[in-house]
């Protein structure tokens, strides 16, 4: 039987011990709507804290002159180390927080709701039973990216294609739902609650499936609608799957597109944004031939109907891993001295954009890694590499093909970016955006697959994969304004991090188990501490009682490290960190 595992009986052991505390009211739209403003400054509700996805607080008690001072307030250990397909899995979500009570889940997208008002104990309530089944044989990742709040319900997206809804008062399960019905679905994003409806992307398309975004009634789960990022034969985007012409009549039905990320939300033209994924399999353009829409884009799409309303590819015919499912920033800002309504994206392929987000149409970009071979420059007119071909249906780019008769290349940025999914952030008062990530080459090949042996269900490269090296990670900002880099500080390790903004700082965590504040304009290290639990999550920051704190869920293993060898020996251990300063 499924049920919340109550711990020190909640409500009557507070009552008890005579224990002040404070209940959450439901998280409303309109609350999730006012999300990034001063009314809710204390809280984060929804994963990105706002709409806009900028990751930005204003609040600002720990700031450039006191955070020398930051200090451990108090950690939470956490479960969920169960070993899946993948082994151990990775803790990658942000925490909510609700007026003193913060949710969390662990890498199978367990919820947890832990009383964090005292500033001093984070206080384990309930650990809501979804019923996942933990089998390491069934090949899929252990990694989850956070939770929905909606009403009094707190919404988790599982791997096994379920979508949960537990009380956020008791853990009991209040509904759950099998959203993902082919084999291989699930999904590791969180979902994003849009007005009356709650969004999930099926994550799993590197598995052989084929990525879509669904809206589901957050009362009840029923489907409302979904969108295909991969467009059958017929519609739209489909004459840019030559599968026929590949001998291969069904590519489409494998072909990726996933959604990793969750996206963002303009409330003004009722616009939803998501960034999609790689086309598969990643190393093998020939198996699926043509620009393959709508993967490697960001996709724009009607909250109300999932009608798609523009779309803006980054590389077309992608055969170097570059998916870009990242984080969409919006931001109203001046571009060339003109009001401009923005959508700014860290590309997994090094190059920093910025689009028109009521048409997608490109504006400027940058590149932002030290190193970019695969295409020679942006074409300032369309956005996309100046290789780029349309009249054929296997691109050429700069450092070289893959093709299944030739050798493999050398792709700079890696494999995994430059920025990979892990959170982006915007200081809308300084005007920057910040984004962490790798800086490396990897060196990639073609092994071919035929149709008939392809599973849905495993994962799909047809081909290989090698890190060039030894990772190094960097922050990069760059003037939104401009489209140029306005400050860049290198790391000894890869970031699979992430960004918080806050007014004077960026904030993010190493995979060393190193969290460390950054002035904001600078990015000059201002303060760090180790930890030692490696850091795949993002920090988040928050205020109870007056005070400021910064949040991050640590636990991954040093086989992650980018061929840092000193690392490998790094144990497994789930925690929540919590920071405040004096």
């Amino acid at each position: 039987m499924r049920m919340a595992k109550l711990l020190a009986g909640c409500c009557t052991a507070v009552l008890a011990l005579g224990v002040t505390t404070v209940w959450a009211d439901e998280v409303t739209a309109e609350r999730l709507m006012n999300a990034g403003t001063e009314a809710e400054a204390g809280n984060w509700l929804t994963v990105h804290k706002n709409y806009d996805s900028n990751r930005f607080s204003s609040l600002n008690q720990i700031n450039a002159g006191n955070v020398a001072g930051t200090r451990l307030a108090f950690a939470v250990p956490i479960g969920g180390l169960e070993p899946s397909g993948f082994g151990i899995g990775y803790m990658e979500g942000t925490p909510l927080v609700d007026n003193g009570f913060m949710y969390i889940s662990d890498p199978w997208g367990t919820p947890y709701k832990i009383d964090v008002s005292s500033g001093t104990q984070g206080k384990l309530l309930w650990v809501c039973d979804t019923g996942i089944e933990k089998d390491p044989s069934a090949g899929v990742l252990a990694v989850n990216r956070g939770l929905a709040l909606s009403g009094n319900l707190v919404i988790t997206a599982l791997n096994d294609g379920r979508v949960v809804a537990c009380d956020s008062e008791t853990g009991d399960v209040a509904w759950e739902k099998q959203v993902a019905t082919e084999p291989g679905e699930g999904f590791t994003s969180a979902p994003q609650v849009v007005g009356d409806k709650v969004l999930v992307g099926q994550s799993y398309g590197d598995w052989a499936t084929r990525g879509w975004l669904a809206a589901l009634n957050p009362e009840t789960g029923d489907e409302l609608w979904r969108f295909f990022t991969v467009p059958e034969p017929g519609q739209p985007g489909s004459e840019t799957w030559l599968c026929e012409e590949a001998g291969n009549p069904d590519c489409w039905k494998t072909g990726g597109a996933s959604l990793w990320v969750s996206g963002s939300y303009d409330p003004v033209s009722n616009t939803v944004y998501w960034g999609t994924g790689n086309p598969v399999p990643m190393f093998d353009p020939e198996f699926r031939p043509g620009d393959n829409l709508y993967s490697n884009s960001t996709i724009a799409l009607d909250a109300d109907t999932g009608a798609l309303k523009w779309h803006f590819q980054y590389t077309p015919g992608d055969y170097m891993d570059y998916d870009e499912v990242g984080i969409q920033l919006l931001m109203d800002t001046k571009v060339n001295g003109e009001d401009r309504k923005v959508l700014s994206h860290f590309g997994r392929n090094g190059i920093f954009y910025s689009l028109d987000r009521t048409n997608g149409s490109y504006i400027q970009s940058a590149q932002y890694v030290a190193e970019v071979n695969w295409t020679k420059g942006i074409d300032p007119k369309t956005g996309w590499p100046v290789e780029y071909d349309p009249s054929k249906s296997l691109q050429e780019y700069a450092m070289g093909v893959l093709r299944r008769d030739g050798a493999g290349v050398t792709n700079c940025p890696h494999f995994s970016g430059g920025v990979n999914y892990y959170p982006t952030a915007y200081n809308p008062v300084l005007g920057l955006a910040y984004g962490a990530g790798i800086e490396a080459c990897s060196d990639i090949a073609t092994k071919a697959v035929a149709p008939q042996d392809v599973v849905p269900g495993a994962i799909f490269l047809g081909g290989t994969l090698e890190t060039k090296g030894v990772q190094s990670g960097s922050i990069s900002a760059i003037d939104v304004t401009t489209g140029k880099s306005a400050a860049k500080q290198n790391t000894t390790y890869p970031n699979n991090s992430g960004v918080l903004s806050t007014p004077d700082l960026v904030w993010t965590g190493l995979v060393d188990g190193t969290i460390g504040a950054y002035d904001a304009k600078t990015l000059a290290p201002l303060w760090s501490t180790n930890v030692g639990t490696a850091f795949r999550a993002p920090p988040m920051t928050y205020s109870v009682g007056g005070k400021q704190y910064v949040a991050i869920l640590g636990g991954a293993l040093g086989s992650n490290s980018g061929g840092n060898v000193e690392l490998d020996n790094n144990q497994a251990a789930n925690m929540l960190w919590v920071f405040t300063a004096d």
